[in-house]
C-alpha cells in the first residue's frame, strides 16, 4: 500500500464511521433546518481558516441549496495573510463584528465549523447565533477539541446539534516520522457531512410539500431559468449573490 492509498483508506474509514455515528443527528438537524427554510428562514454557514471553505462549499453551487448564505470575511480567510488570520480567529469579539453584517434571527439556522473547536471566533459565533435565537449546528471534532480545550469552552458545548467529524487531534492521519503527521482529513469529512445534511434538508422539504430550492449546474438543460428564479428570490438576503 502506498502512502497515498493509506491516506485515502483512512479518510474513507473515518467517513464510514461518521456516516453511521452521526446519522441520527443529521436527521434531527436537517428536520430543524427544513422547518426553518419552509417558513422563510435561511441557513448561514460560518468558519475561519480552512473551515471557511465550508461556507463556500455550501454557496451557489450545482446541487446546492439557494437558501444557504455563507458568512465570509477576508480577515479570517487565508489568502491575504495566513498567519494574521490565525491570530485573528483567536481574538475575542471578532465573531460579533463579522456576524453583525448578517440579519441572523430566530427563523434561521447557523452552521459553525471548527475542527479544533476551541478558537474564540467559532465559539463566539455559536454564542452569537444562540443569542439571536437561531438554531446552531456545530460541526467539529470532539476528540480534537477535547484534547485542545485545556479548560476552555468548546464549540461542541454550544450547538443545538453537534456533528462530530471524527478527525483526530492535530487533524492529519499519515505518519511521516516520529511526532510528525501529514494528510489532514477535516475538509473531506466536513464537506461530506455538510452535503449530507443539505441533501437531507432538501428531501425533507420535498416530503413536506415544499419544493427544495436546488441550484442546477450551469451546463444542464433548464439551469439558467431555474437558477435565475432562485437568485431572484434570495439575492436581497444573500450579500454574496
Amino acid at each position: 500500500m502506498t502512502a497515498a492509498t493509506d491516506y485515502l483508506a483512512k479518510a474513507v474509514l473515518l467517513l464510514q464511521i461518521a456516516s453511521r455515528r452521526e446519522a441520527a443527528t443529521i436527521t434531527a438537524a436537517a428536520e430543524a433546518a427544513a422547518d426553518a427554510v419552509a417558513k422563510g428562514g435561511l441557513i448561514y454557514i460560518f468558519g475561519t481558516g480552512h473551515s471557511h471553505m465550508m461556507a463556500e462549499e455550501g454557496h451557489f453551487r450545482a446541487g446546492g441549496l439557494a437558501c444557504v448564505v455563507p458568512v465570509l470575511a477576508t480577515a479570517v480567510m487565508l489568502h491575504e495573510g495566513a498567519m494574521a488570520s490565525t491570530q485573528l480567529e483567536r481574538l475575542t469579539g471578532l465573531a460579533d463584528i463579522v456576524l453583525s453584517r448578517y440579519p441572523i434571527g430566530p427563523a434561521d439556522i447557523l452552521i459553525v465549523f471548527s475542527t479544533s473547536g476551541v478558537n474564540a471566533a467559532p465559539v463566539e459565533a455559536a454564542r452569537f447565533g444562540r443569542a439571536r435565537g437561531a438554531k446552531v449546528i456545530a460541526v467539529t471534532s470532539v476528540a480534537y477539541s477535547t484534547a485542545a480545550a485545556n479548560g476552555r469552552e468548546r464549540l461542541a458545548d454550544l450547538g443545538d446539534f453537534v456533528l462530530d467529524t471524527g478527525a483526530p487531534p492535530g487533524d492529519a492521519v499519515a505518519i511521516i516520522r516520529d511526532g510528525v503527521t501529514a494528510g489532514p482529513v477535516s475538509t473531506v469529512l466536513g464537506a461530506a457531512l455538510l452535503n449530507a445534511l443539505l441533501v437531507e434538508v432538501a428531501i425533507d422539504l420535498e416530503r413536506k410539500g415544499h419544493p427544495a430550492p436546488v441550484y442546477l449546474s450551469a451546463n444542464m438543460p433548464g439551469a439558467a431559468e431555474n437558477n435565475a428564479k432562485l437568485t431572484e428570490i434570495y439575492k436581497a438576503r444573500n450579500p454574496h449573490l
